[in-house]
């Protein structure tokens, strides 16, 4: 749209002040605005509407013109209530750093204009991008997402964890993606940031595991011209999604080495030498571990393959300076509020170069494991364990079947918890305190600031309660692992 076209809309009456040899420029946007200096708002092509609010003495015009100059406004739309009329100083400013000044009369309302411009350039837009976009639409392998939101302007391509994809970064990327995950329907306007937010895949995929478009505006407000404008934006960026999953499938040949330990597989794909981190995971609820393997693509840091193993994602992570455990946590931390409970269960193992990466896998798995045992325990909706939390023990009862753990656990710690519901005896966290110092009563007694003989009562009391001797190593063990399968690292 050129500032020409301004002067044929019937509804806005403007006139032109001065600058007429410039209404060629075109206009990208339009923003009202009182501010003396905006310069930092501006990108660039804006009409700029302006009450005068920021004028207190004829110097001022030329800070306000200038900002606007240098920012690359291409024209001024102005009218002063109060005065009734546009200063002079205004008028010179304008003409000495050539910017186009337009009259608005006094009974049009700025709204009134800016509804206009937005209408008009929705349109242009729809009908002169039609074209452009469906030639990108087969071209974007080539140039990438950028080129093409370049092109339609105000838009941005984020990731759920609020990491921008494509496009300038917006003002809250953050924000944006909570509004994604959590907004009852798609698409979906957020007020406090002006935007409106637009799953990619369309519902096809769960949020967590798509990507999604921000564009400026509330759309229940969009003509329908730029509505099919940013569908045929979402058809792109699918493209340009799945051409990136092609490549990451690819990968899963590599995961299949680094479990079968097929060093020379792994050599000829150039992970001989440097070290790596395994990460395994897998998803509850309506996740299809398709969408968990794009999840965690996305929660990884670098990671050099991720792909499907058996019913568990895995992938290999090379190891940096970053913690890839902490930094999952914090990535996939970011979805948890579009994930359900027991969402995503993570395990991440210990560093290891090709020959130890089977062990790596191994490792991995079993941390995860352990991690959906605990998601099952306290619901959570993500939960990543460390190979530094997988003691001998946590590797033989992540082994073991479910509804043994379950029957080990209550048959030794149900009659425990029952008596403390009823008589608050708190058996069981003197149980678990007793036992890790060792059996030491002095030492128990001072960590629950009891009396020792009051200690000696309550463990009395539990072998009386479970028919178990804990005089015995293998009865406290047994109430060892019991703890632990109860969640016994409780403070």
């Amino acid at each position: 749209m050129r500032l020409r076209s301004l002067l044929a809309m019937p509804r806005l009456r403007l006139e032109v002040v001065t600058g007429e040899d410039e209404l060629d420029r075109a206009i990208r946007w339009v923003v009202t605005t009182d501010l003396l200096d905006p310069g930092r708002y501006l990108r660039g092509r804006e009409l700029v509407l302006t009450g005068l609010v920021w004028r207190t003495r004829p110097a001022d015009s030329e800070t306000f013109v200038r900002a606007l100059a240098e920012a690359g406004v291409s024209g001024l739309a102005a009218w002063d209530l109060a005065l009734g009329a546009i200063p002079a100083d205004l008028v010179e400013a304008c003409r000495r750093h050539r910017l186009p000044l337009f009259k608005v009369p006094e009974d049009v309302a700025f709204a009134t204009v800016t509804e206009e411009v937005v209408r008009q350039l929705s349109a242009d837009r729809a009908a002169d991008l039609t074209a452009v976009l469906d030639r990108h639409r087969r071209l974007v392998e080539g140039t990438g997402l950028d080129a093409v939101l370049d092109l339609v302007g105000h838009c941005h391509v984020l990731a759920p964890t609020g990491r921008v994809v494509a496009g300038p970064p917006p003002h809250d990327p953050g924000a944006l993606a909570e509004a994604f995950l959590t907004a009852p329907r798609l698409p979906h306007h957020v007020p406090a940031l002006g935007m409106s937010v637009f799953p990619v895949a369309g519902g096809a995929v769960p949020r967590v595991a798509d990507w999604f478009i921000a564009s400026e505006g509330d759309f229940g407000d969009w003509p329908p011209e730029r509505r099919d404008l940013t569908t045929e934006l979402a058809a792109i960026v699918a493209i340009e999604r799945a051409r990136l999953d092609d490549s990451a499938r690819s990968h899963r040949d590599l995961v299949a080495a680094a479990a079968a330990g097929d060093v020379a597989r792994l050599r000829d794909a150039g992970l001989a030498d440097a070290p790596y981190v395994a990460v395994a995971a897998a998803g509850g609820g309506d996740l299809r571990p398709e969408d968990v393997r794009a999840v965690l693509a996305e929660a990884l840091p670098r990671p050099r393959a991720v792909g499907l193993l058996d019913d568990e994602v895995v992938a290999l992570v090379p190891a940096g300076g970053e913690d890839v455990a902490a930094e999952a946590r914090a990535a996939l931390g970011l979805l948890a509020p579009g994930l359900p409970h027991g969402g995503i269960a993570a395990g991440v193992s210990d560093v290891a170069t090709a020959p130890g990466l089977r062990a790596a896998v191994e490792e991995a798995r079993y941390a995860r494991r352990l991690a959906a045992a605990r998601s099952a325990e306290r619901p959570s909706p993500v939960c990543v364990v460390r190979h530094d939390e997988l003691a001998t023990h946590v590797l033989l009862l992540a082994s073991v079947p479910d509804d043994v753990r379950r029957m080990f656990k209550v048959r030794l710690l149900d009659p425990l918890e029952e008596y403390d519901r009823v008589h608050g005896a708190d058996l069981v966290r003197t149980l678990e305190t007793w036992l890790q110092y060792s059996g030491s009563w002095t030492r128990c007694a001072e960590r629950l600031h009891l009396h020792v003989n009051s200690v000696r009562y309550r463990i009395q009391r539990v072998q009386e309660l479970t028919g178990r001797d804990l005089s015995r190593p293998e009865d406290r063990v047994d109430f060892f692992l019991a703890l632990r399968l109860m969640g016994g690292d409780r403070p």
